[in-house]
């Protein structure tokens, strides 16, 4: 539904050229939900804004539901390219109410809808997000929650190909956000738009997307699927970016078919999953997940494991935080709540190799 083709895109100064986005390409199939993440600069907006129509690409092309927005000398206006964009900071006109703030899009095109036909968009826009009976209430008059709904409308009246959403939401507190992360993926799964979001937000990409694709000066360094995205990055950078891990210097002992290899460390033989290819005796980084650390208070029946001392635990009600010491290494694990852990006790740590993941140091 969406396709990019080699994207690419230059900031020049007098002094200077930034290679904001650097040769990327990816499709997004129709219907899904696609994130892209990546720390501030990496180029994650300006690919959005390319695919907007905001900013005119260096080089390279865009499609969107198979036809050429952009590409060669060919540049389609954003007006034309049926597609609904939410900013960071939803651009709500203060002066209009509810209804006038939806109904801006219609009336300022070129289709020429009827007073009736505006009216019936905007109901069914404001009903889809569920903010019916608000119409005449002054935008500045609603809370957060209800402005980003507002901002959805607006970007959805139009019954758009393609949903672009910009941090939408940022802005809001760490409860609302959570409770928007949910109403946003339910209504995108209900409606079946096709979708870009772009965030910084490690669990924001987890929690709503089909497809992620993390960024890094201005290249994919992966794509795929919240799980294979967290659960066997490709890179360190990724391993680290993307939720908390420990890392475990050691050596490639052995490598097996099934694209898993045994790693020597100070923790003993550590089997481990691979993303990359690999060979004996190759340095490598484990990337070990803290849920991927077993912590038992006797001595596990069998399996490598290793002696540690807790030097600290926090209790977070669905899980036990704590760091480990084992010689001059210190892990971090996620325990179950019930373990009574205090600092100085004695335990065994016993990693599980489906999320560990070796990658070239």
């Amino acid at each position: 539904m969406l396709k990019l083709v080699n994207l690419y895109k230059e900031f020049k100064t007098d002094e200077t050229e930034v290679k904001a986005v650097n040769q990327i390409s990816f499709d997004v199939p129709e219907g899904k939900f696609f994130t892209l993440l990546g720390p501030s600069g990496c180029g994650k907006t300006t690919t959005l804004r390319c695919i907007a129509g905001l900013e005119r690409p260096s080089a390279g092309r865009i499609y969107i539901d198979e036809q050429m927005v952009s590409g060669g000398d060919y540049f389609m206006p954003p007006d034309k390219r049926n597609i609904g964009m939410v900013f960071q900071s939803y651009a709500i006109w203060p002066h209009m109410d509810v209804f006038a703030n939806v109904a801006f899009p219609l009336r300022v095109g070129k289709t020429g809808y009827s007073k009736k036909e505006i009216e019936e968009k905007v109901l069914y826009a404001l009903h889809t997000v569920q903010l019916d009976g608000l119409e005449k209430r002054s935008a500045t008059k609603l809370s957060g929650g209800q402005q980003q709904r507002l901002a959805l409308a607006r970007a959805l009246v139009r019954q758009p190909k393609l949903l672009l959403l910009d941090e939408p939401l940022s802005n809001l507190d760490a409860a609302l956000r959570e409770h928007m992360r949910v109403e946003l993926r339910q209504l995108q799964q209900r409606l079946g738009i096709t979708t870009v979001y772009v965030t910084h937000d490690q669990l924001e990409a987890l929690a709503l997307s089909d497809l992620i694709a993390v960024m890094h000066d201005g290249v994919i360094e992966q794509l795929g699927s919240p799980q294979e995205i967290y659960q066997k990055p490709a890179s360190k950078f990724i391993a680290g970016f993307i939720g908390n891990t420990n890392w475990l210097e050691g050596k490639v002992k052995s490598c097996e078919p099934d694209k898993s290899v045994t790693v020597e460390t100070i923790m003993g033989d550590v089997s481990s999953l691979v993303t990359n290819p690999c060979k004996a005796g190759d340095k490598v980084m484990l990337s070990i997940r803290p849920e991927a650390i077993e912590v038992t208070m006797t001595a596990p029946q069998n399996g490598n494991f290793s002696q540690a001392r807790v030097e600290s635990a926090m209790f977070l009600g669905e899980y036990i935080d704590c760091f480990l010491r084992i010689g001059e290494q210190t892990l971090r694990a996620k325990t179950h709540p019930q373990l009574l852990l205090q600092p100085g006790n004695q335990v065994y740590v016993k990693i599980l190799a489906e999320y560990c993941v070796a990658l070239a140091s």
